[in-house]
């Protein structure tokens, strides 16, 4: 750890405690995250990592304790300290690092083995890095779980199967509308989840009629563009939700964008909202022609693709556990790095003393030769403790005592 009296904590709240309503209160903007990250480092938070998508709001970081990094999430956001405490978790030291390991592997995902955590995690570690909060410990963690992420999806199934939360929605657009091929279909919203689920109603809908409106016109287009879909301006919301039969809503904005008085029309209208916060007010409910869905209903599709991934469970924990492994033992070597630069500023000062002591008794010392011999030597030596600390794992903190008291060192804890 990078400061003994600094503890590595993941502190947050997930669909699992936390419904749609709460998981909103406690969603972070773009600005909103670096807002984090600027207030952590003025308050004196080592590394930290801010994570924040539709099942799960977390971060990652080092405090002295974990309310630092609870405070600066609801400061941040409409949450509260109070409402936090109702539906949140809060791990520490080994209990975070397996639980990144968890979150990053798909294995505590709204939908199991949905592995979209990745590219934020990927995301908030370079933000981190940009500003300076991203240490080498958070660094090697990031890396290790991304490492198990991908050593999960080349050699487990669990991520088979087309199943996620963009799937699951045209999996029950399928399920619950006849002739779905014939329906006028409005995607509002081309972020990530709109893409996504845009290419699965166009792979698995075989519908013509799908129209795209986002609020910057041009991202609509790109999309659009790879499916020859219908494009229209958000000019156009009001009319396209009363002519369509579908419309799912993945804009991710911070308030509403959908809500009762935008409708007027009077036949049947499926609204899906992928969006956290909700994006769809709850009034519109009141409409008795409104069946709406949100994605947290979505989430509770078990098929058979899901009951199959069920089986990889074991053998993506295994994997989880051997790279953990490599970590700790990575993490375990941190500790004998004060020891080891101790002993090599110990050896120079009794090469430097010396010397001082031969220039005075040698006119004609060679100096150059002499510094070439004893930093090979001080290098030898010190790698044959390094090395002696390495593979005596058990009782290396009673060597680490001894050699600290053979040598009268001191160190700090600081790596």
């Amino acid at each position: 750890m990078p400061n003994r009296s600094k503890h590595f904590y993941a502190i947050g709240l997930s669909y699992k405690k936390a419904d749609a309503r709460v998981r909103g209160h406690f969603s972070l903007s773009d600005n909103a995250k670096q807002n984090v990250l600027s207030q952590a480092k003025q308050n004196g938070v080592d590394s930290l990592l801010v994570i924040s998508t539709c099942n799960r709001t977390e971060l990652y970081g080092f405090a002295e304790h974990p309310f630092q990094l609870i405070q600066l999430l609801c400061d941040n956001t409409k949450g509260t300290v109070e409402e936090f405490r109702e539906v949140a978790y809060v791990h520490k030291n080994k209990d975070a690092i397996n639980h990144m390991f968890r979150v990053g592997s798909g294995l505590d995902s709204q939908i199991l083995g949905d592995f979209e955590i990745i590219s934020q995690l990927k995301f908030s570690a370079k933000a981190s890095r940009k500003v300076g909060l991203l240490n080498s410990f958070t660094e090697r963690l990031v890396n290790s779980v991304i490492q198990a992420s991908k050593r999960i999806k080349n050699e487990t199934e669990l991520s088979s199967g087309a199943t996620s939360v963009s799937f699951a929605s045209v999996q029950y657009i399928m399920n619950n509308v006849e002739s779905i091929s014939e329906k006028n279909i409005l995607l509002f919203g081309t972020g990530k989840i709109g893409r996504n689920t845009c290419e699965n109603l166009v792979k698995h809908t075989k519908n013509s009629h799908i129209t795209l409106i986002n609020r910057t016109k041009t991202k609509a287009e790109e999309v659009a563009g790879k499916f020859n879909l219908i494009v229209k301006d958000y000019e156009n919301l009001t009319e396209e939700l009363n002519a369509s039969d579908i419309v799912i809503v993945a804009t991710g904005a911070q308030h509403p964008t959908v809500y009762k008085s935008l409708i007027t029309t009077q036949k049947p209208l499926l609204i899906l909202d992928l969006s956290i916060p909700k994006n769809v007010n709850e009034d519109i409910k009141d409409l008795p022609n409104i069946t709406l869905v949100h994605l947290d209903d979505l989430a509770k599709i078990t098929d058979d693709t899901l009951e199959k991934r069920k089986a990889f469970i074991p053998a993506a924990e295994a994997i989880i556990e051997d790279i953990t492994a490599e970590f700790n033992a990575w993490l375990d070597t941190l500790k004998f790095v004060p020891t080891i630069q101790a002993i090599k500023h110990k050896l120079t000062d009794f090469k430097n003393s010396e010397f001082n002591t031969q220039r005075k008794k040698l006119a004609n010392f060679n100096e150059d030769q002499a510094e070439l011999i004893t930093n090979n030597l001080i290098q030898k030596i010190t790698n044959q403790f390094a090395h002696h600390l390495r593979e005596d794992s058990t009782s290396s903190d009673e060597s680490i005592e001894l050699i600290k008291k053979i040598f009268q060192l001191e160190t700090t804890d600081n790596v």
